[in-house]
This record gives C-alpha cells, sequence and structure tokens, in this order.
C-alpha cells in the first residue's frame, strides 16, 4: 500500500513524540526513584539487611544516705534468636532444646514475646550464666539467628537485707505493655516490680541502646559488627536514698531467722526513711531474669509471708502505743490534764455494767494521773478517759491524726490503715445494727483494739509528731523535701509532760529493761489482741531518743511477739546503735 509523504511525515512526527514522551517519563521516573526517593528506598533496602538488637540501658545505681551501695549493675547476658517468622522461630526454639533446656513453656513464652515484637529479637534468657552461654557458643553456626551479648544485670550486694525497700525485677507483663504507664517497653524488658525499684521505674530506667546485624534473605545472621553504627545506651542517673544501710544492716542481725515482724526508723523532724525492714525477707538477686519456680512457690506458700512488706502493708491493732492518740485527743479538747486522776482507781480492772475489762496488772496500779498512765499503761484509766471523750471525739481525734490515711511514703503499695470513718455513731450502727454497739466500744477503742489496725509506718509517723512540735512529714526513702502537716496541736506544757511521761516508760514503766546507759529514751509498749488467734499477742514499740531532742524515732513489731517489752527491747538496741555509732556526714551527690 502506498502512503502519501505527507501522511508518512505525519505519522513519523507521531511516533516521534510518543518516543520523546516514553523516554522523558522514564527519566522522571528514574529521578525520583534514585534521586528525589533515594533515601526512602535505601531505608526500605536497610531493614531488609539490617535488624536491631536492643543494647539494655544500666539502671541507675541506688545509694544510701553515706554513698554505700544499695543496688548496683554487674555484668551478665542476654540470649535472644532472630527470626523472620512465628514458625521459623518455634522450630529454632525446637531444635535449641536438644542443645540446652528449654520446656514447652519456655517456648510458648519466647513466641509469645516474638509477637508482641516481631521486628526485635526474641529473648530466650534476660539473664544467661556463663556456662549456658560457653554450651550456646559451642553450637553458634548450628543457629545462625542467634544472638549473645554482653548485659548489665541488676545486683543488690545486700540482697534480703534491703529487700523490703528496694523491692525486685521481673518481667513487664502484658497488662503492662498495654497501659500508657509502660509506653515505649518493649517485650523481654526488665521492670521494677514492687519497692524503689517499682515506685521510680522512670528515673531508674536509662535510656536503651540499638546494635545492627546484617541477616540474609532468610533472616539468618551473617554479619553481626560493622553494619552499621551503634545507637550506644544511656545509663541513667543514680538514685540517693535517706537510708542508713548500716542501721538497716543492724535491724536484720536483730530480727534473725527466727522473729517476724518489722521496723521503721525515721529521722523525726524531716520524715527521712532511715531503715525500714519486713521479717522474714527474701533475696531480690534470685528474681533476676529466669525467675526459678520453686523458690517462688516456697515463698507463697510460706505461711510467715516472706512477700508480704509488713512494714506498709500490714495492719495490726496498735494496742497501748495508741494510748498517746487518746492521750491526746483528751488533751487538746480540754478534757483531762496531765495531773488529773480519774474517779475510779485501778484495782486489776474495771467494772462496766455486766461486763469486768481487766488492766494488764492484776493487782492493779491505783489512783493514776494521766502522765503516770502513761507510764505505766494502766489500761483502767484508759478505758475511763475513752467513756469521757466518747465515741465521737474518740473517732474524730483518731482521723485528724492520720490514723484513718496511709502514711503517704514513696513506696508502692501501701496498705490503707483500718479505721472508723466520721461521724461514728453512723459508721457502728452500719457495722453493728442500732442497738448492737454499746459505749464498751469507746473503752476498747481508747485502749488500741477494737476497729483500728495500724501498719507500722503510720505509727512511726505519728510518734515523730509526738517528737517534735506536733507535726509530722510523710516518710520520706528518696533523698528529697516532703511535706509537713500538723496532726495535733498541744501547747509546749503539754507537749513536754507527754515526752516526759514517755521517757517515764522506759525508766520507770513497761519499758524499764530497755534503758539505754547515758542517753534518755522516750517510748511506749503495746501488747495487742491478734484477732486471727487470741492466744498469740502481737508485741509493739514505738519511741525517740534523745527524749529532749530526738534525732531518731523507731517503730518495732513483731508478730505473735507476745507483751511489747520484747519489741522494746530491739528498738532499744537500735537506737542505741544509731546514736552511739561513729557520727556520718551526708555525702553530696557529686563524685557519684
Amino acid at each position: 500500500m502506498n502512503f502519501h509523504p505527507n501522511d508518512v511525515q505525519r505519522r513519523a512526527r507521531v511516533a516521534s513524540g510518543i518516543l520523546f514522551l516514553t523516554i522523558v517519563f522514564l527519566i522522571g521516573s528514574f529521578f525520583r526513584a534514585q534521586v528525589l526517593q533515594h533515601s526512602q528506598y535505601a531505608l526500605a533496602s536497610e531493614k531488609n539487611r539490617l535488624r536491631e538488637v536492643p543494647i539494655p540501658a544500666p539502671r541507675g545505681q541506688i545509694y544510701d544516705r553515706t554513698g554505700a551501695i544499695i543496688a548496683e549493675n554487674i555484668p551478665g547476658y542476654t540470649v535472644s534468636l532472630l527470626a523472620p517468622g512465628e514458625d521459623s522461630l518455634r522450630g529454632a526454639l525446637n531444635r535449641l532444646s536438644g542443645t540446652i533446656q528449654l520446656t514447652d513453656a519456655d517456648v510458648d513464652k519466647v513466641v509469645k514475646r516474638y509477637r508482641r515484637s516481631p521486628n526485635r529479637p526474641a529473648v530466650i534468657f534476660g539473664d544467661a550464666s556463663f556456662d549456658l552461654v560457653s554450651v550456646l557458643e559451642e553450637h553458634r553456626v548450628e543457629f545462625p539467628g542467634l544472638i549473645i551479648q554482653a548485659a548489665p544485670k541488676r545486683y543488690y550486694p545486700d540482697g534480703p537485707a534491703v529487700a523490703a525497700l528496694v523491692g525486685y525485677m521481673s518481667e513487664i507483663t502484658e497488662e503492662q505493655l498495654g497501659s500508657k504507664a509502660y509506653s515505649g517497653y518493649k517485650s523481654g524488658q526488665q521492670v521494677g516490680t514492687t519497692g524503689i525499684e517499682k515506685q521510680y521505674e522512670s528515673r531508674l530506667r536509662g535510656q536503651e541502646g540499638v546494635r545492627f546485624v546484617e541477616v540474609d534473605v532468610r533472616g539468618r545472621v551473617v554479619r553481626e559488627a560493622g553494619a552499621r553504627d551503634d545507637l550506644n545506651a544511656e545509663a541513667a542517673p543514680p538514685l540517693y536514698t535517706n537510708i542508713d544501710l548500716d542501721l538497716q544492716k543492724f535491724i536484720v542481725t536483730l530480727f534473725g531467722d527466727s522473729l517476724q515482724g518489722a521496723v521503721v526508723a525515721l529521722e523525726p523532724k524531716s520524715g527521712e526513711v532511715l531503715a525500714l525492714h519486713s521479717a522474714p525477707s527474701f533475696d531480690p538477686n534470685r528474681f533476676i531474669g529466669r525467675r526459678q519456680a520453686s523458690y517462688m512457690d516456697s515463698l507463697n506458700t510460706d505461711p510467715r509471708r516472706p512477700m508480704y512488706n509488713k512494714a506498709i502493708q500490714g495492719t495490726y491493732p496498735p494496742g497501748s502505743t495508741w494510748k498517746l492518740a487518746t492521750a491526746v485527743t483528751a488533751l487538746q479538747d480540754s478534757v483531762v490534764k496531765l495531773e488529773d486522776h480519774m474517779p475510779t482507781p485501778c484495782t486489776g480492772g474495771f467494772q462496766y455494767g455486766n461486763r469486768w475489762f481487766k488492766c494488764h496488772k492484776k493487782e492493779g496500779h491505783g489512783s493514776l494521773t494521766l502522765a503516770q498512765a502513761i507510764e505505766q499503761s494502766c489500761d483502767v484509766y484508759f478505758y475511763q478517759l475513752g467513756l469521757r471523750l466518747g465515741i465521737t471525739r474518740l473517732v474524730a481525734g483518731g482521723i485528724s491524726i492520720g490514723s484513718a490515711e496511709s502514711s503517704g511514703i514513696d513506696l508502692p503499695n501501701e496498705s490503707k490503715p483500718k479505721f472508723p470513718t466520721a461521724p461514728a455513731t453512723a459508721y457502728y450502727n452500719k457495722r453493728y445494727g442500732v442497738r448492737g454497739w454499746s459505749q464498751a466500744t469507746s473503752m476498747n477503742l481508747a485502749i488500741g483494739q477494737g476497729e483500728n489496725s495500724q501498719t507500722v509506718v503510720n505509727m512511726a509517723r505519728f510518734y515523730t509528731a509526738l517528737a517534735t512540735n506536733g507535726e509530722a512529714a510523710h516518710p520520706q526513702v528518696v533523698r528529697g523535701t516532703s511535706e509537713k502537716e500538723r496532726l495535733f496541736d498541744l501547747d509546749s506544757t503539754n507537749m513536754a509532760g507527754i515526752r516526759a511521761a514517755l521517757a517515764g516508760v522506759v525508766s520507770r514503766g513497761t519499758a524499764a529493761a530497755s534503758r539505754i546507759e547515758g542517753l534518755t529514751l522516750a517510748g511506749k509498749t503495746g501488747t495487742a489482741q491478734n484477732a486471727e488467734d487470741k492466744t498469740r499477742d502481737h508485741a509493739w514499740f514505738v519511741g525517740f531518743a534523745p527524749a529532749d531532742n530526738p534525732k531518731i524515732v523507731v517503730a518495732v513489731m513483731i508478730e505473735f511477739g507476745g507483751h511489747g517489752t520484747r519489741s522494746a527491747h530491739i528498738a532499744s538496741k537500735i537506737i542505741e546503735h544509731y546514736l552511739k555509732a561513729t557520727p556520718k556526714q551526708l555525702l553530696s551527690t557529686e563524685g557519684f
């Protein structure tokens, strides 16, 4: 077929235009891909070629008030596994179980970690022993996705002695990973579970780093070093506490392995926590990494409840240590004076209606003043004082000194004391019915029994107000400023009289056997009925020294300890050790 020359030229021009546009489009596409979108494709390529391996950050070290170490970091190892998919991971773990001990439960846990963070190596061991690492290194070629790296490991040099304070660490839970409080955390990471470790998690955490390993198309590691510059981890700053570690360890020796209970020691003016111990204790070092199920079972089944912090969680009837709260309420409301006697002298008990309320001294104390009743811990005097005050003022007075609220200590999971709410009559009517209670309730409440259970730390805080001017700071474990609040308002004469009466408890009263030579100790014993087993009373003592210028307040509670003199003896030893030891200067935070 013949074409007109003009048609040939027209078609040639169209073909040339199409070819030109095609070339321009291709050049533009190449320019966009190779120049404009270079970083995007390079990043995609890097992601296919490189895998991120987290570098754990060293947690902040924890120091006592003199610079002694409470918690530090030592060298350790982590073992993790890179896998392109869940099936591949499970297969590798099953093969690995032929080399090291891995149960089906262990495999499931690793797979669960992988599901939460599929772009990170799945952690197998957060704290691998050197022997385990040695075995794995011998079989490294059989498991190309295996990642073994050095990592800082949490360590508590004094272990059980500081457990009630520092708490312990464990692997982050599924629930925590889904909460805002743990935003940015990844599966397999260790977090504070109790104590200081939990309370100050955000300050102790540090900034995780990243190192890069090169993998092939199957996700197998082909190069571990030099694939890309690492992002170094940043250690958290140290944390400085008010704890006197020497005193803390001394307290542990006093309790030994036989006693169970708690101790709280405070600096009265500031509320600084000098020591806090719960017995029996546990070893927080055994919670790091792979927790031993047998050890956890032994703790959870121990009837002495070592995992239960008796200093801040346990609530116990305060017994006669509470008589000071009754006395303060009566003095503040001008119901009685320190030199006042009650109408009925103590003859070993008090008749109220058809009931006989016993005093701890069978032969009786005779007629006493309030100051003498504190010294001798006369129940009969306080029975009558409770009746004179009435249930409404007793409850209001207890609430005003903080007995219905937690102490505010900077530790997690503190229990709230159990104490009646106001108005008192409505509380008791609801609890027992309109005619289900009588004024005998006031008598029991006045001596620290009945509907009144306090924490050891809360009783220590109340006695800091007795040791000062009626003000009390919230107990503070970590160095910082604590807010103060006034618990009661007594004039200087009454305050001096209260302290003199408490000094009399130790010099010639119920705690006379716990006197300290050359030092005036003031305090109050308490023998509190145990609602669970009325044949075994709890033993209390709360006191301070020196009586005229207190430097330390100590609260001791021994479960099933019998008479409060037993706790008074321990408290006396604690105070003597603290005040007669070589004075320590509070260290500056510089140089650590």
